[in-house]
C-alpha cells in the first residue's frame, strides 16, 4: 500500500523559510516522479514543483525562484524547501506521486497517490 507523509508545515512570519518533507512507503521511490501542490481555501489545487526519478525538476509559477524541490532515493523521501514565503503562500501543501518511470507532471489528476497535506500559514 503506497503511503506518502507530509511534514514541517507550521506558522511562520513573511521572510520566513520553511522545509517540508514527504515520506514515501509501499513503492519503488527511486523510479517515481514526485510533484508538491498546494491549495488555499476556495481555490484550486496549484502545482508547485516536481522532481523526476532521474532529478529533472520543473516549477511553477507560484515557487519563482524561492521554493527548491530535492530528493533522496535511499531515504525514501523528498523535500520543498521555501524560502522569502509570502502571506500568498498559506495554504495545504500536498506531495504525490506518480507510476514508475512516468513523467513529471504539472497536472494533479495525474498522479496516483496523495499525502494527507500539511498546513502551511504565513503571517504579514
Amino acid at each position: 500500500q503506497v503511503q506518502l507523509v507530509e511534514s514541517g508545515g507550521g506558522l511562520v512570519q513573511a521572510g520566513g523559510s520553511l522545509r517540508l518533507s514527504c515520506a514515501a512507503s509501499g513503492l519503488t521511490f527511486s523510479r517515481i516522479p514526485v510533484g508538491w501542490f498546494r491549495q488555499a481555501p476556495g481555490k484550486e489545487r496549484e502545482f508547485v514543483a516536481a522532481i523526476s526519478w532521474i532529478g529533472g525538476v520543473i516549477y511553477g509559477d507560484s515557487a519563482e525562484d524561492r521554493f527548491a524541490i530535492s530528493r533522496d532515493n535511499a531515504k525514501n523521501t523528498a523535500w520543498l524547501q521555501m524560502s522569502n514565503l509570502k502571506p500568498e503562500d498559506t495554504a495545504v501543501y500536498y506531495c504525490a506521486a506518480r507510476r514508475a518511470t512516468t513523467a513529471m507532471s504539472r497536472i494533479p489528476t495525474e498522479y496516483d497517490s496523495w499525502g494527507q497535506g500539511t498546513q502551511v500559514t504565513v503571517s504579514s
